[in-house]
């Protein structure tokens, strides 16, 4: 089953062309790797995916689960079950991470016409994911990413993705400032998420990341298109070779 499938993709930012004919199939069960040089549009992809403003898509198309993902708010995005880790997660001074958890969950449980979680369960059910990532219970107490590291933000993020559970997650850079321990950290929660009817497109700089989450696609994006896609030895060979040879 194809959870997105991506066709012809162009976005134009500020008038400026970034995405210029973009094609990516993902299907269940599946990790894909993005990597490619700054400026080829990798994080531009995350954003229209999730329906950030200012990103006009003047052609192409976007299927998420076989509807037409562009036509639907972000909101309805989530809903649907795509999840978006930001590469520069931010500050929510005065929301608890324990409140923007559970208002979060009981969202995605209304969409979906079940019914909310009990507290009891709910507070259980993230102490115990903040366990698994090494994250101090006494953070879900704190704002949003409030006074958090780079390193505490990412997994915070990771950590989102596994209470919410969503079909597609979609983790821009998610390696990026993290030293080796958070990292294996990181990746060993994503590893714990992945399952046959769920995927996850990662976005990064680094073939480090892929030696702990091993992708079963990397491509690499060039000029706002996919210039080469391969197993995990093509991440190997960027690391050898950069990315030069490739968009020469």
């Amino acid at each position: 089953m194809n959870l997105i499938e991506i066709s012809n993709l162009h976005v134009h930012v500020e008038g400026k062309s970034i995405l210029n004919g973009l094609d990516l199939t993902l299907r269940a069960g599946e990790v894909h790797a993005i990597m490619g040089p700054n400026g080829s549009g990798k994080s531009t992809l995350a954003n229209v995916l999730a329906g950030r403003p200012g990103y006009e898509i003047v052609d192409g198309s976007v299927a998420f689960l076989g509807q037409d993902l562009t036509a639907l708010e972000p909101d309805a995005r989530a809903h649907l079950g795509l999840f978006l880790a930001f590469q520069y997660p931010v500050e929510i001074p005065g929301v608890s991470n324990m409140e923007f958890l559970k208002a979060s969950l009981d969202s995605l449980h209304l969409a979906r016409g079940q019914d909310p979680i009990d507290t009891v369960s709910f507070m259980r059910r993230v102490r115990g994911i903040a366990e698994e990532l090494k994250l101090n219970p006494e953070f879900l107490k704190r704002g949003v990413n409030e006074g958090f590291s780079g390193g505490e933000k990412k997994r915070n993020e990771i950590l989102q993705m596994l209470l919410l559970q969503p079909r597609l997650a979609v983790l821009d850079e998610t390696d990026s400032g993290l030293d080796i321990d958070a990292l294996q950290v990181v990746a060993q929660g994503v590893n714990s998420y992945r399952a046959s009817d769920n995927g996850v497109l990662m976005i990064t700089h680094y073939q480090r990341l892929l030696s702990h989450i091993v992708p079963d696609v990397v491509h690499v994006l060039a000029a706002g298109k996919i210039v080469r896609s391969g197993g995990k030895e093509l991440a190997l060979e960027l690391e050898e070779k950069g990315y030069r040879w490739l968009t020469a």
